[in-house]
């Protein structure tokens, strides 16, 4: 029967997990090309460059060809509009060319017509009174009176119908044509305006595709280690390698900087609440230890799956010192001490006992061993916190469900009871049905 004094002491509440080293100033290299794009070279992760070497290569041939397309159609849209800015000039040319020339030769020859029809009509006039003279005196007959008395009816007809031709040309005609000549000029000014457009945004996409032609070939902006971004289990990027694809804003390389180092570490929701920024964490790198400093803690979960076990973990940044040698990608191991209990009772794991009833312990006294029931607190994989039930000095029977039937009793009880409970859980509740 092994058993453990119970003393006073220090009991450290530590969490430990595994992190990858990052940079916190990172240079991202986007892609700047429309769509998706297949990588043709990438520069291998990790890589030191020099300024203006070559980082990453895309394929060319679509954007080539539609430099070509879209250089097709804006020439075939200059032509088409250059044709509808003549015709809008001979459309301008037509209204001053009726206002000022059609229309007042028209007018010119109907006055002309009306001239001529109101001399007749005075001619005729004249002649109807001469003949009623002569007729007075018998040397004209009434038949002839007649005749030239129809002949001015027909004369007034004339000059009324030249007059109301005049005042149409005036009033309808002229405004009619002018309306019609302004009608086509608006319409071709509005397919002149279309065909500028087209050429517009043809000349604007065949431009586009020239500068995004410059963007294929992507060169280092600065002197330092380029990586490959990491990407998540969850995350549905597709991963950077040649025969690959990137599209358009996706992030295709990282040029970190070195002397900004941190690691990124998942904290379990259970303990979330008790990390804070501002906390030291001891960081265990393959041959050396660092102090850290907790930075930023997420608010956000990230996603659990199959990639970890579903459990539910936040993002825990923790800034690193400048040291040589870190680079990104490493794996570290966290320990970061939540809580430190001074001068207090701790007792041994392997001596606590959970049962139906509570936390039990065994204490070998004088005369014989004795159950305790315990009040416990905070603990560690190894020792838990006493708040009552032992004293200082007691001597507590370790893996007591081992050499005391007692104990070992407690533990069956106790798992029959979580058996029927699970299976009372389990089984399928009877319907009754009313009528």
């Amino acid at each position: 029967m092994r058993t453990h004094t119970i003393e006073r002491g220090e009991l450290l509440l530590t969490i430990v997990e595994q992190g990858v080293l990052g940079s916190s100033d990172d240079t991202e290299i986007i892609c700047k090309v429309r769509g998706d794009n297949t990588i043709n070279w990438v520069i291998e992760s990790g890589t030191e460059v020099e300024v203006g070497e070559d980082l990453i290569k895309l394929d060319t041939l679509l954007i080539e060809e539609a430099i070509l397309e879209w250089s097709k159609f804006s020439h075939l849209a200059e032509a088409s509009a250059e044709g509808q800015k003549t015709a809008v000039a001979r459309a301008k040319l037509a209204i001053s060319e009726y206002e000022e020339g059609r229309f007042v030769a028209e007018l010119m020859t109907l006055e002309k017509d009306l001239a001529i029809a109101e001399s007749r009509l005075r001619t005729s006039q004249n002649i109807l009174g001469h003949a009623t003279m002569m007729a007075d005196r018998g040397y004209v007959s009434g038949l002839e009176i007649e005749q030239k008395q129809f002949g001015v009816v027909q004369s007034e007809l004339v000059v009324e119908m030249m007059q109301t031709n005049i005042d149409v040309l005036k009033r309808f005609t002229r405004r009619e044509e002018l309306e019609r000549l302004k009608g086509e000029l608006n319409t071709t000014q509005a397919k002149y305006s279309a065909e500028v457009e087209r050429v517009i945004r043809n000349s604007s996409q065949r431009d586009r595709a020239i500068e995004e032609l410059k963007y294929c070939v992507v060169r280092a902006e600065k002197s330092g280690m380029v990586i490959h971004p990491t990407i998540e289990d969850w995350d549905r990027e597709p991963e950077i390698t040649e025969g690959g694809t990137v599209h358009k804003d996706q992030v295709m390389l990282l040029m970190p900087d070195l002397t900004k180092m941190h690691v990124k570490v998942g904290i379990h929701e259970s303990i979330i609440d008790r990390i804070k920024p501002g906390q030291t964490a001891r960081i265990t790198l393959p041959g050396k230890v660092l102090v850290g400093t907790i930075t930023s803690v997420a608010s956000v979960a990230q996603p659990g799956g199959w990639w970890n076990g579903n459990m539910v973990k936040y993002d825990t940044i923790v800034k690193l010192p400048k040291e040589p040698g870190l680079k990104p990608g490493m794996n570290a191991k966290v320990e970061v001490t939540i809580t430190r209990h001074l001068d207090v009772l701790t007792i041994p794991v392997t001596a606590v006992v959970e049962t139906e009833t509570g936390q039990l312990c065994w204490v070998r006294t004088d005369d014989g061993v004795e159950r305790r029931s315990l009040e416990l607190g905070d603990g560690n994989t190894m020792s838990i916190v006493v708040k009552s039930g032992l004293e200082e000095g007691d001597e507590v029977v370790l893996n007591p469900t081992d050499v005391i039937e007692e104990a070992h009793t407690e533990v069956q009880k106790t798992r029959k009871s979580a058996n029927r409970l699970q299976q009372y859980s389990s089984k399928p509740k009877s319907k009754t049905v009313s009528q």
